[in-house]
């Protein structure tokens, strides 16, 4: 348990031990090794590296020496008087007894058995998650934030250490009771507290030592009420309702009494609960421990035990020799010459209380005194030193506590303008500043004065932080996490659940005002850690237990049936670098967030990189920064199409797998080599052939799709959000249109992906406008048949337009154009000489034949046309959406790239090329 308890010789002696077979410099393993893993570990010993272990060299043994020179930090000797210290308190002596005439001494006993019962689940779920692994400095705070995260770890240390200076408080009081007849009660509670500052800011040894004291105090207090309580009374004695043990005083204080607006059993409980609240003293020093491991399970269940049989013993006790109402006056003797009718038990012990029983207006008695364990005990004033050492210690644990959980929480940095609280002094890392706080909290509440009201929010505050403990173990043995794997084995995940569970239950039976209240912080305080998302990775089990459900939820979703009332297009996006290609990651984010998957993949071509080791960490944190809800998968190919095969086969997990390709426009395509071309369309050819769906975004700005063979990677995780590049899709939209040339039926992609984008708020205040092929004898009907086909869907889009002029010819200029951009990749029949018909395709498969050309000349110039309809329509439009065309297999790659570039050249706004894989993705069909 303690610190350093060891002697030095033994000390040394072990160190020599840690050196292996080999060499002095040669250790074995060790755990100090590995404490390099531990939140901010100072000074953590490592292992000697390679050079050092090479290197001739003297082991310089003074170093070790000063290792073995370490202060005493802890100076109790063992660890369960310290619990029971901070167990015992100011109820023992002030409250038990009026608790006992209150409730009787059944349900006393009942109310002790129930607080143990939360008491005991709390301590197995401590336990077992202080032996998962080393609990630092911050204790209960540290153990809950660590298992189930800064959202519910951060505002339970609030909270904990809120309720640990309410604690300080409620002793401070009680102290301040014993003596209020020198000095009023807030006097003494303010000149208390700032003597147990002073004892706090001198460091833990002299903490340690006052509790040393404290402890022999409470013994010898004890003992003197159990001898007190076996000594026959004297007439005082019995006039104030101390009888000694009888057996009818037994009978009649079994069964309660209740007295005032208060007198009910869920108030009593509410009052004595903060009693057992010390089992948590030394998980809040588990930082100060050698073992925790060890101490913190045997200490708290042995000072549970023997403080249960003290909490036990006074109602048995008192119960047995006092009566409830008495008036003190010696001469209220029963006579043999009394008249009228006598009330109450002192009757049967020979005295009349009668007058003071009726008129409620004793003074003593267990109703009605509250130091009636001096009054029994052999020495009275022995019951006042008990008094001040329970009130005392427990008031200097907490004040002690309530700094050390603050400082810890300061230091995660999870809470903003409370770091300066965080800050350490001198060797032992006191929080100096913490102290400071908590000692003026503290006198604000003991400036209210009431033990009672007091008493009655510390039981909502622990019983809040024992519920969660009791969650942090349910919650971490149910998730099956291979990182949970406590030293400790006598708990049981269902005890933890029950222990959560009463423990809520009884908050609000207790207060159920308090108790709302503190929910709505812990609600508030939790809001504000969600919304912000600290950098902080623990490990906790809610990170498990998250994982537990996406395991789960996919392996279930594998097995449904696709239907296309649940279609969602899932996007494999290659994006290369997403920090290079921020519009197509902002535009495809922007209808797949939190509706759909999006992958976005980097293919890395083979050969010399300057991409560094932790470029992938970079862009997630990247992608992070920006808010975009994808996965990020880098692949290594020799090629764009061979990776961008690869990974439509192999992205994605069970039904979690991309149906959709989303492509940037390459719009170097006449300067770049033709292979890079042909790789380009091959990868668009693949697409359709593995029957998935394609989009091709073109921006105007210069946003196209880069090479895959020269980017940069930079890190840019410590950048401020200012850094990052701005795009028109991060922008509001404003009332622009959003133009579809729904030209081919591809299944409904074309009219999904819009409406998705309108439901975002950056767009949903656009006109979606649907632009179809007809002619002008049937115009009004085509619109009609479109317009009633878009309800049916349940799309609001309603202006339909009919374009009669798609089949004109294009003109002269555009179409010439047209021919200059595939000219340099013509063949002509003139340079086919001497060449057979397969070489050309063999060795340029870029190349344009003069029968190719001629075979689809009128496909080009509809395609020249239409780009002409959507200029002089859609100029200032938000986003044009254009039917892909799904090429024939004898189409060359280039003439192909060439009208994906007629299509949409010219405009000045995001312009996608679209098309579904055949399939419906829409109904109006309910089932």
């Amino acid at each position: 348990y303690l610190s350093d308890s060891a002697p030095e010789h033994h000390g040394s002696r072990m160190e020599l031990q840690k050196s292996s077979l080999y060499s002095t410099l040669d250790q074995v393993p060790q755990l100090e090794h590995y404490a390099s893993t531990l939140p901010r570990q100072q000074q953590a010993r490592s292992r000697p590296s390679l050079g050092t272990l090479r290197r001739v060299s003297k082991v310089n043994s003074s170093s070790v020496e000063s290792r073995l020179k370490e202060q005493l930090f802890f100076l109790l000797t063992f660890f369960k008087f310290h619990c029971m210290l901070n167990i015992w308190g100011v109820i023992l002596f002030l409250r038990l007894s009026w608790i006992t005439s209150q409730a009787g001494i059944l349900l006393t006993c009942l109310i002790v058995l129930m607080s143990v019962t939360v008491n005991t689940a709390t301590t197995l779920s401590i336990s077992a998650i202080a032996t998962n692994g080393r609990v630092d400095a911050g204790g209960t705070y540290f153990m809950i934030s660590r298992s189930l995260g800064p959202e519910v770890g951060a505002p339970i240390g609030l909270v904990f250490a809120f309720a640990n200076v309410l604690g300080c408080a409620l002793n401070t009081v009680g102290f301040a009771e014993v003596v209020q007849d020198l000095i009023t009660i807030r006097i003494v509670g303010v000149i208390t507290v700032t003597g147990l500052l002073l004892i706090s800011l001198a460091g833990m040894e002299w903490e340690s030592k006052a509790q040393i004291l404290f402890f022999v105090a409470i013994m010898i207090s004890f003992v003197a009420y159990l001898v007190g309580t076996f000594i026959p009374p004297g007439t005082v004695k019995k006039s104030q309702g101390i009888f000694g043990y009888r057996s009818d005083i037994f009978v009649s204080n079994l069964t309660p009494d209740w007295r005032g607006a208060d007198g009910n059993f869920f108030s009593m409980f509410a009052i004595f609960f903060p009693a057992t609240t010390g089992i948590l003293s030394g998980v809040n020093i588990c930082g100060d421990l050698k073992d925790p491991a060890t101490s913190i399970p045997k200490g708290t269940l042995h000072a549970i035990f023997w403080t249960t049989i003290s909490y036990l013993v006074i109602p048995l006790t008192v119960g047995a020799c006092v009566i409830r109402d008495a008036s003190g006056n010696v001469n209220d003797t029963l006579t043999a010459n009394s008249t009228g009718t006598c009330v109450g038990m002192g009757c049967s012990q020979g005295w009349n209380f009668t007058e003071c029983t009726l008129s409620q207006s004793c003074q003593y008695g267990l109703a009605n005194n509250l130091q009636v364990l001096g009054q029994v005990s052999a020495v009275y004033h022995l019951i006042t030193l008990g008094v001040f050492a329970a009130s005392l210690s427990s008031a200097l644990s907490f004040l002690v506590f309530a700094p050390k959980v603050f400082q810890c929480l300061c230091r995660d940095n999870i809470y903003p303008y409370i770091g300066l609280f965080g800050k350490g002094y001198g060797k032992s890392d006191e929080p100096f500043r913490a102290y400071i706080l908590s000692y003026v909290l503290s006198i604000v509440f003991i400036l209210i004065a009431e033990l009672n009201i007091i008493a009655a929010l510390i039981s909502n505050l622990f019983l809040c932080t024992y519920g969660l403990i009791n969650f942090s173990c349910f919650h971490a043995t149910v998730t099956n996490s291979p990182g949970w794997r406590p030293s400790f084995r006598y708990y049981n995940k269902w005890v933890a659940l029950y222990g959560a569970v009463i423990s809520i239950v009884l908050m609000f039976l207790l207060t159920w005002w308090a108790a709302l209240v503190i929910f709505g912080v812990i609600i508030f305080l939790f809001g504000y850690v969600y919304y912000k998302k600290p950098k902080i990775n623990w490990g906790s089990s809610v990170q498990a237990g998250t994982y537990n459900m996406a395991l789960s939820s996919s392996v279930s979703l594998s097995g449904v049936e696709d239907h296309v009332k649940n279609f969602r297009p899932q996007c494999l996006v290659l994006t290369g670098p997403p920090n290079q290609r921020p519009a197509l990651v902002d535009f495809v984010g922007s209808f797949t967030e939190h509706i759909s998957l999006m992958i976005c993949g980097d293919i890395i071509m083979v050969g010399p990189s300057t991409r560094p080791h932790d470029a992938t960490d970079s862009m997630v944190k990247w992608m992070k920064k920006r808010k975009v809800c994808s996965f990020y998968t880098p692949f290594t190919a020799e090629s764009l199409r061979v990776g961008a095969r690869h990974l439509l086969q192999a992205s994605g997990l069970g039904k979690l797998k991309p149906n959709t390709l989303v492509l940037g426009f390459k719009s170097n395509w006449r300067e770049t080599a033709p292979e890079s071309t042909v790789d380009y369309i091959n990868t668009i050819y693949d697409t359709f052939d593995h029957n998935y769906s394609l989009c091709i975004l073109r921006m105007m700005d210069g946003l196209d799709i880069y090479s895959h063979y020269e980017f940069e990677v930079e890190d840019i995780s410590d950048k401020d959000d200012s850094d990052q590049t701005r795009t028109v899709f991060q922008s509001d939209q404003g009332k622009k249109t959003i133009d579809i040339y729904w030209i081919a039926d591809d299944g409904g992609l074309t009219l999904l992906v819009p409406y998705l984008l309108t439901r975002r708020k950056r767009w949903n205040s656009c006109k979606v406008r649907v632009f179809i092929v007809g002619d002008e004898q049937n115009m009004d009907e085509r619109r009609k048949e479109m317009t009633a086909l878009l309800q049916r869907f349940r799309l609001d889009f309603n202006d339909v337009i009919v374009m009669t002029d798609s089949e004109k010819r294009p003109q002269l200029k555009n179409l010439s154009r047209f021919v200059d951009s595939v000219a340099p990749f013509r063949l002509f029949d003139e340079q086919r000489d001497g060449l057979s018909v397969q070489e050309p395709s063999k060795h340029a498969p870029w190349k344009i034949s003069d029968k190719h050309f001629e075979a689809f000349r009128l496909k080009s110039e509809r395609k020249v046309r239409l780009n002409e309809i959507i200029r002089r329509n859609s100029q200032h439009a938000a986003l044009v959406l254009v039917s892909l065309p799904v090429p024939q297999s004898d189409c060359p790659s280039v003439l192909y790239m060439a009208w994906l570039d007629a299509l949409t050249c010219g405009l000045h706004c995001p312009a996608l090329l679209i098309r579904g894989n055949q399939q419906n993705v829409l109904t109006f069909y309910c089932q």
